[in-house]
């Protein structure tokens, strides 16, 4: 176990799952620090920025959370990359869930900590699929290293916790016998979907009649026996790789592992096992913090997006996932909806010092003037789509793919890398956000 030192978190292109590994962390009750892609570059992870050589590590873990490997990849550049395999070289620990994960795998844009690589989609269904699974957590045998990374009660194997993946990518196995497999995918829970279907209401005659009229199978067999949390080590150091993201809010078996994992991999003790429901859907936030004119544009942003997303499900296009998550029919950009109203909602909740003051000052115009212009535009949009759809079978030509997919762009950037109008207002909010909390958090 590490010598108890603060944990880090990687901000760069994490969107909602960066705050929601945030929250988790500081709802087990353990102190972390955000740390930009550049503080690393410039040696964040050691004793003072700019310290590239031979300084002590400043921190035991860096936990990566989910979003797009290749952009933190991008951000990271050369000389953050090489940061973070020295960090772990020297006995530091690395975390990374789902595009975490991803990141530190063997393939162009990984770090190449674990020797796997990271799998190609022989089909997307994978990458569609989403809730919770019983996953089969195996016994660690002889692995005293691996032994410790499981709570005590599930050491003697054959556990099926029910575990959360979010539309996860895949692991490719090497033969490398330095890479342990801390569990795989079982069958669905009960709140397990593909895309927008939830297989709980579909009988599974229905999955067997799809499968032989249509040649393709739903039932989610393609995940069974798939690794879904890894380990190995990398010089003196540990990884921890997880598609299932235990940091899931009120996620009991997955918060269990979760400080688990923290204990083990930083030496801190969380003060619970439990991370607290994160109900943005049904609260306001708490802006009293931020100056009136602030609050005013953060607030009615941030309803105007609520409004958003109920006309959404009004329409069919969106569905209320869970308190913190909007679902949503494949094509549509619900993921970056969910950014966006993770970003506003946690932003509008913290308490902004000079730095983050000064910045709203910088940008507060900018982004008083383009928020209306996304939320018109979006709505339009939406509701095109939803016309869309009702005319096909009849109409199929009367709304012009061609001139949708630009205002998608326009508004929410690609589906993969973000952009547009939407991806304007996600940095900007995210930079607030990381500035309110940078004075104690990212040093």
């Amino acid at each position: 176990m590490q010598t108890a030192r603060d944990i880090a978190i990687l901000w760069d292109a994490s969107h909602i799952w960066g705050f929601m590994a945030w929250r988790a962390v500081r709802g087990l009750g353990l102190s972390c620090r955000l740390l930009k892609a550049q503080n690393i570059a410039k040696g964040g992870l050691f004793g003072k920025p700019g310290d590239t050589g031979g300084g002590e590590r400043r921190f035991s873990l860096l936990l990566v959370p989910g979003g797009n490997a290749r952009l933190k990849a991008a951000g990271l550049g050369r000389r953050g990359m090489e940061a973070i395999r020295r960090h772990v070289a020297e006995g530091g620990a690395y975390l990374g869930f789902c595009g975490g994960a991803g990141l530190a795998l063997r393939h162009g844009d990984g770090l190449g900590l674990c020797p796997w690589a990271r799998a190609r989609y022989p089909e997307r269904l994978q990458h569609l699929v989403s809730g919770h699974l019983r996953c089969h957590v195996p016994s660690p045998g002889e692995d005293e290293a691996a032994a410790r990374l499981m709570p005590p009660s599930w050491r003697a194997g054959d556990v099926r916790p029910s575990l959360p993946v979010w539309w996860p990518g895949r692991f490719a196995p090497g033969a490398e016998d330095s890479v342990r497999v801390l569990a795989t995918y079982g069958p669905p829970d009960a709140d397990f979907w593909l895309a927008d279907l939830p297989l709980r209401r579909v009988p599974a005659h229905v999955f067997e009649a799809w499968r032989d009229l249509y040649g393709v199978d739903l039932s989610a067999r393609f995940v069974h026996g798939q690794p879904v949390a890894l380990t190995g080590t990398s010089g003196a150091g540990r990884y921890v790789l997880s598609y299932s993201h235990l940091e899931t809010p009120h996620s009991p078996d997955a918060n269990f592992w979760f400080a688990h994992l923290l204990h083990e991999l930083s030496g801190l003790r969380p003060e619970s096992v439990t991370v607290p429901a994160w109900d943005m859907a049904g609260q306001e936030p708490d802006a009293a913090a931020w100056p009136a004119d602030a609050r005013e544009v953060l607030c009615s942003t941030l309803r105007g997006l609520r409004a958003l997303l109920r006309l959404a499900v009004e329409h069919n296009l969106f569905f209320e996932r869970a308190p913190w998550l909007w679902g949503w029919k494949s094509g549509l950009p619900g993921a970056a909806c969910n950014n966006l109203h993770a970003a506003l909602y946690e932003t509008a909740s913290s308490c902004p010092g000079p730095d983050a003051l000064r910045c709203w000052r910088d940008i507060g115009a900018r982004f008083r003037s383009l928020a209306p212009l996304f939320l018109e535009g979006a709505e339009g949009y939406l509701l095109a789509c939803r016309l869309a759809e009702t005319l096909l079978p009849t109409l199929p030509d009367a709304v012009d793919r061609r001139g949708l997919a630009n205002q998608r762009e326009a508004l929410f950037g690609h589906p993969m890398n973000g952009g547009g109008l939407m991806g304007q207002l996600v940095e900007m909010v995210e930079e607030l956000f990381f500035l309110c909390h940078a004075p104690t958090e990212a040093g």
